[in-house]
C-alpha cells in the first residue's frame, strides 16, 4: 500500500468525526509495533519522528526503516516530522521522506510564531506538503520527554487561533487546552469549552499533543470538538520500559536481545488500544477511496556535452548533487555516465521530488536557476528532460 496524502487522511477523520493516531518513534521496535497495531485494527495510523528525539537515533537511518514500512503495509500511512526547530528542519524532514511537517516556534511571540510559520509553510506547500502548526504552549510534567517541554502551560485563545490559520494558512492545528507532555501528574483538567471554540473559529483538524494519561471520556470529547490527530509517546515508552525491567528481572544477566524480547509486542497492545479508543479501527478502507496516494517524481534530463573534458563532468555532477540536492522537496540526486559506448546520450540526472508540485518549486528556485545557468546549460545544448510520476 503506497503511502497517502496526510492532509486527505486528516480531513477524512475532521468530516468522519475520529481522530488518527499519530506514534512518535525511536527505533524499530517501535515502527514494528505501530504497524502491526495498525494492521490488526485496519487504521490508519501517523509515524512521526521528533526533532527533540534525535539523539536517540539517526534520523536518516530510521527515516529510511520508516518509508519502507509504509510502503510495505496494508493500511494507509502517513510520515511526519514531529517538533522541529526550523525551517532547515523542515527541509530536511520533507527531503528524507516525511509527507507533513510541524515545526514548532509556539514559544514565541504570535508575531513571530506566525512570521516562522508562514514562512515553512510557503515551503511546504510549494512542495505538496501539509503543515501543522501550534499556538499556545503545552508543558511537560514528569517523564521521559517532560524536560524537553519546561515551564508552564500557555493556553490557546479562539481568537488568536482565528488569526494564526488565516495569517499562515497551516492545515492543522496543535493547540493547548491543559494536556502536558510526558506523564499526568493528578487528574487531567481538559477545557472542552475552549476547544469547541476553537474548533468554530478555525474550522481545520486540531491536534493534540501530550496524548497519554487521558481517560477514554475525555478522547471522546477531544474528538468530538475537532481533534482528528492525537500525538502518542510516553505510554509506548513506559510499555517498552516495563518490557525490558521485566525481562532483566527473569533473564538476570543476559545480552541485548533477550532484554528487548518482546518490546515490540508491548508497544502494539499499547498502540491498538488507542486506536481503538479513538474511532479509526476500521477506517482504512473508507479512507482510500478518500485519499490520494503518494506519488513522488522523477525528474530525468539525458544529455550530452560540449566543451567540457571528463573531469569537468564530473565537477559538474559533484556540484549539482549537493545543491540540488538541499532544494526542499528533492529526496534524491542521482548522476551518471551510459553504460554503452554507442549510447546516444552519455550522461543523465534523476532528481527525484516528493510530488508533482515540486517540479514548479524546483524549476524556479534560485539555487537551482544559478546552477542550471552558470554550471549545465551552457555544455549540455544536447538534451532531453521529462518527468515521470510513479506508478502504483
Amino acid at each position: 500500500m503506497p503511502l497517502v496524502h496526510m492532509g486527505d487522511m486528516l480531513r477524512h477523520a475532521y468530516e468522519d468525526g475520529y481522530a488518527v493516531a499519530a506514534f512518535d518513534v525511536v527505533s524499530l521496535d517501535f515502527i514494528s509495533g505501530i504497524i502491526a497495531a495498525a494492521e490488526e485494527r485496519q487504521a490508519p495510523v501517523i509515524i512521526s519522528l521528533a526533532e527533540s528525539h534525535f539523539e536517540y537515533f539517526k534520523f536518516e537511518l530510521l527515516m529510511s526503516a520508516v518509508v519502507t514500512a509504509a510502503r510495505e503495509t496494508s493500511v494507509p500511512v502517513a510520515i511526519h516530522l514531529d517538533h522541529g526547530q526550523s525551517v532547515e528542519s523542515a527541509i530536511a524532514g520533507i527531503n528524507s521522506g516525511c509527507t507533513g511537517v510541524m515545526v514548532d516556534t509556539s514559544d514565541l511571540s504570535l508575531v513571530e510564531n506566525i512570521r516562522n510559520t508562514k514562512a515553512v509553510v510557503t515551503m511546504a506547500h510549494g512542495c505538496g506538503i501539509p503543515v501543522e502548526g501550534e499556538l499556545g504552549y503545552v508543558p511537560g510534567v514528569e517523564g521521559e520527554d517532560a524536560e524537553r517541554h519546561p515551564g508552564e502551560v500557555i493556553y490557546t485563545t479562539a481568537a488568536e487561533a482565528k488569526a494564526y490559520v488565516d495569517e499562515t494558512g497551516v492545515d492543522f492545528l496543535a493547540v493547548s487546552v491543559g494536556t502536558v507532555h510526558g506523564r499526568m501528574d493528578g487528574e487531567p483538567r481538559i477545557d472542552f469549552d475552549r476547544l469547541s471554540e476553537i474548533n468554530q473559529a478555525v474550522g481545520i483538524p486540531l491536534v493534540i499533543h501530550g496524548g497519554t494519561g487521558l481517560s477514554d471520556d475525555q478522547y471522546r470529547q477531544l474528538i468530538n470538538n475537532g481533534v482528528t490527530k492525537i500525538n502518542y509517546y510516553t505510554a509506548l515508552s513506559d510499555a517498552a520500559g516495563r518490557c525490558i525491567g521485566e525481562n532483566a528481572r527473569v533473564e538476570g544477566r543476559a545480552g541485548y536481545t533477550a532484554m528487548v524480547k518482546g518490546v515490540a509486542e508491548a508497544i502494539r497492545k499499547e498502540a491498538a488500544r488507542c486506536i481503538g479508543i479513538w474511532g479509526s479501527a476500521g477506517k482504512s478502507g473508507q479512507l482510500l477511496s478518500r485519499c490520494r496516494p503518494w506519488k513522488p517524481v522523477a525528474h530525468v534530463i539525458v544529455y550530452n556535452t560540449e566543451g567540457l573534458v571528463a573531469e569537468g563532468v564530473d565537477e559538474m555532477m559533484a556540484v549539482g548533487r549537493q545543491v540540488l540536492s538541499a532544494i526542499p522537496g528533492v529526496t534524491e540526486v542521482f548522476t551518471g555516465h551510459a553504460v554503452q559506448e554507442d549510447a546516444e546520450y552519455r550522461h543523465c540526472w534523476v532528481v527525484r521530488f516528493t510530488d508533482r508540485k515540486v517540479i514548479d518549486s524546483y524549476r524556479d528556485h534560485p539555487d537551482h536557476q544559478q546552477f542550471a545557468d552558470q554550471r549545465f546549460r551552457p555544455y549540455a545544448g544536447g538534451r532531453i528532460s521529462i518527468d515521470y510520476e510513479e506508478s502504483l
